[in-house]
């Protein structure tokens, strides 16, 4: 469960990112504390030019999932951190925070120059993640992992 505000960027391209990127291994699903409503224009023209199907995208309320049992609860954003909810099975839960590309500022292609650089970003973060031996690591290393993936140096 990738989680976020508005559940409109960030969240959205994560959850579509490990749906490809995860080849089954993992089931994704994302959500916000306050959801947008839509899925932005923007996350939606950056995944379709990284080759990504975003069909059935949309913005949706953690609400819609407090009874679902995940492994990994991972925030994208520093307000859903502060606001995340108690989840079922107690999940390994950490926190990749990204700027919000739904605040860039500019013309179009500033606009679409902020969507790529975050979601390369998350991108990146996710290829680290799935490229580690999870199923052989206790929970404990598991969490501190999931957690040390945003401080890894990322390429410009």
């Amino acid at each position: 469960m990738f989680l976020c505000t508005g559940n409109s960027a960030r969240s959205i391209m994560a959850e579509y990112i490990m749906k490809v990127l995860g080849k089954g291994r993992f089931e994704s699903f994302s959500a916000g504390s306050h959801p947008a409503g839509s899925v932005n224009p923007w996350t939606l023209d950056f995944l379709k030019n990284i080759k990504i199907d975003t069909e059935g995208a949309r913005s949706k309320a953690w609400d819609e999932f407090k009874e679902q049992h995940f492994d990994f609860v991972i925030t994208v954003c520093d307000n859903a951190r502060e606001a995340c909810p108690v989840w079922l099975g107690q999940p390994i839960v950490a926190h990749w925070g990204s700027q919000d590309p739904a605040h860039a500022a500019g013309d179009d292609e500033q606009k679409r120059v902020v969507f790529r650089r975050v979601g390369m970003e998350i991108y990146r973060r996710i290829e680290l993640f799935l490229s580690l031996p999870l199923e052989k690591m206790d929970r404990i290393r598991l969490q501190e992992v999931a957690q040390g993936i945003v401080s890894q140096k990322e390429p410009v």
